[in-house]
């Protein structure tokens, strides 16, 4: 029987960040993964390069239950701090756009910094190794750990960072909301966020004509909007906007596309009608327009004729359907290709300043388990740095 006074599962962004914080004033922690190599989801961020925060970070980027249970730990632990831990270690980043940082080098870069950090804390790493069993004891848990780390353990703490169900083939599970309903936390829906959503394929014979198209475009869904590209695929839409808005939009509800949005585009048809009155309604959208696409809201809308034949009124209701595309999704990518979890174990069943259960003392939630789901832009990965270091340093505030 192995005795640590705290062990964390999952080795990813948020129980890696925990680990060091709950060993900085000497606790013994344990970190155990079923993965072969920790932190995966990090790996493969960013295109390789790891979105690793937003300078802009607030609550107000976040979808959950409770609007306000990520303020405190946004608020003590901040992009800035994150940033700072980076600089230490001699990482060099760059802005990309609207506040987000990424690794000029690689994504392992942020990997091989929060390893060193749980070294130097003193930090255990299991590897390949599965929670069999947990359960709670007199004086804490008692866990039966399988694979390459197998062993009965004993500890004061269990901090539970097992991220959610997005991209399940690279191992993610629901084991951290089976953890909670077994203690007896409530667990709000989950579903994918942050993912490309389809059309019926009555759209999507038109959109294989198109897909490779993309442009930006404000897109919304009941009162939230996001202005950043879209990219029509063979499958439906994807681009930043749409994957932002995948966290909003629930089945039948139709979002609405504005493409241009900074562009008056009953000012520039009228111009084109004046300019070239024989030039075709088609041609003349695909002056302002991807060609492709023109072509394709020509078609489906039935807007024939040539420019100067075509009445203002007429080019007004044209600028009105490419300026507030009304459309209907079906559904989407799922979880395969969903970059975060939406839902989670309930905040009203969290401390915010600890993320330690209000009913179980000693089981801790962080990161993507909890229902706190970030935009797209690194906000998700701040979360995980923040959720972590707030149960991090509690634990380490109870070590004797």
């Amino acid at each position: 029987m192995e005795t640590f006074d705290t062990v964390v599962l999952g080795a990813g962004a948020a129980g890696m960040m925990c680990a060091i914080h709950a060993a900085a004033k000497g606790g013994s922690v344990l970190i155990i993964d079923h993965a072969k190599t920790p932190g995966e989801k990090i790996r493969i961020s960013g295109g390789g390069r790891c979105n690793f925060t937003n300078i802009g970070t607030t609550a107000r980027n976040f979808v959950s239950g409770n609007a306000h249970f990520a303020k405190s730990a946004l608020g003590r632990y901040t992009a800035r701090d994150f940033i700072a831990l980076v600089e230490r270690h001699g990482i060099s980043y760059h802005e990309k756009t609207l506040g987000q940082l990424f690794c000029d080098n690689s994504a392992k870069d942020i990997i091989e910094m929060l390893l060193k950090e749980m070294a130097q804390a003193g930090v255990q790493l299991r590897l390949r190794t599965t929670l069999e069993q947990l359960r709670k004891t007199e004086s804490g848990f008692a866990l039966t750990l399988g694979g390459d780390g197998a062993a009965k353990i004993t500890c004061r703490t269990v901090v539970v960072a097992t991220g959610g169900k997005s991209i399940p083939k690279m191992g993610a599970s629901g084991l951290g909301y089976q953890i909670a309903s077994q203690f007896d936390l409530p667990v709000t829906e989950t579903r994918p966020g942050l993912v490309p959503l389809t059309f019926g394929e009555d759209m999507l014979q038109d959109f294989r004509e198109i897909a490779g198209v993309g442009l930006d475009a404000c897109v919304s869904c009941g009162k939230t909007s996001f202005e950043e590209a879209v990219l029509f695929t063979h499958r439906g839409l994807s681009g930043p906007a749409i994957l932002q808005i995948s966290s909003y939009w629930r089945e039948k509800m139709p979002i609405k596309v504005s493409f241009l949005p900074r562009t008056d585009v009953f000012d520039e048809l009228c111009a084109s009608k004046r300019e070239n009155p024989r030039r075709s309604v088609a041609n003349a959208l695909g002056e302002i327009l991807p060609k492709r696409l023109a072509a394709y809201l020509a078609q489906a809308n039935g807007w024939a004729g040539v420019m100067g034949e075509t009445s203002d009124k007429k080019l007004a209701a044209i600028a009105a359907v490419v300026q507030g595309w009304e459309i209907h999704p079906i559904g989407s990518e799922g979880y395969r290709t969903a970059e975060v979890t939406l839902g989670g174990v309930d905040t009203d069943a969290l401390n915010s300043r600890t993320m330690e259960s209000k009913s179980v003392p000693g089981l801790y939630f962080i990161g993507e388990v909890v229902d706190v789901t970030g935009w797209l832009g690194g906000y998700n990965f701040q979360w995980a740095w923040s959720s972590g270091w707030a149960a991090g340093t509690a634990i380490a505030g109870t070590v004797q």
